[in-house]
């Protein structure tokens, strides 16, 4: 097994990147960093919603692709936003469709396209980066207190 310490990410948006082998035990690594992302940045709100697309896209990977590693990125984007992506060494453009009624796979992106306030991919030369963004939903104030609605 292939062990690759999490690193910050050194430009653009605060973030987190780690490279992790391409095998099923990689969903549970990429699970929780997710989950300490997001619960460094104080948004847990949105860590159910995050943890289930990183596996998904993890899944997919696995499950789609030949490759050896993938490569888990989490970026904050804005005080409320991040985006969680997935590389792998594939270009094989990513597509949501629906399987049929008794199938027991084929469901990630209509979860991930569910969950998550917009996703997408972005192919490189030899590999692609699907990835996913997810909002925190903003808290109404009420006019007299201004406390939570």
């Amino acid at each position: 097994m292939t062990t690759t310490a999490t690193r910050p990410m050194s430009k653009g948006d605060p973030g987190y990147t780690e490279t992790m082998p391409c095998e099923p035990q990689s969903a549970k690594r990429a699970r929780t960093l997710v989950a300490t992302a997001l619960r460094t940045w104080g948004i847990g709100d949105l860590l159910d919603a995050g943890m289930l697309i990183v596996d998904e896209l993890v899944t997919n990977a696995i499950d789609h692709t030949r490759c050896r590693t993938v490569r888990v990125v989490i970026r904050r984007v804005s005080r409320d936003r991040v985006r969680i992506g997935v590389a792998d060494s594939s270009r094989e453009v990513p597509g949501v469709g629906m399987p049929d009624k008794d199938s027991e796979g084929g469901r990630g992106l209509v979860l991930v396209d569910v969950l998550s306030d917009r996703w997408g991919y972005d192919l490189h030369p030899t590999w692609k980066l699907v990835w996913a963004e997810l909002t925190r939903p903003r808290t109404t104030l009420t006019p007299s207190t201004g406390a939570p609605a």
